[in-house]
């Protein structure tokens, strides 16, 4: 899918120019700010980093019951 992203030209000439240096493309460049970005925010980039997650979450146990404390009884 092709969407349009808009650069200053001093940025896209910076991008550019990283791309060269690593000899590599500005679509590479985008791909991992992009995985970068996705994986701060806790989103799975594909279908084995989404069950990667799944996995351990289903493997953590549920922290919901070990912290509720059964109230106390107060003397009367």
């Amino acid at each position: 899918m092709r969407k349009l992203i808009a650069f200053d030209d001093d940025t896209f000439d910076k991008l550019k120019q990283l791309a060269r240096d690593r000899m590599g493309t500005f679509q590479e460049l985008a791909d991992e700010a992009f995985a970068d970005l996705l994986k701060k925010h806790g989103i799975p980039i594909d279908l084995k980093d989404a069950l990667r997650k799944s996995a351990r979450l289903a493997a953590q146990p549920d922290k919901k019951n070990k912290s509720a404390k059964t109230p106390r009884k107060t003397r009367s």
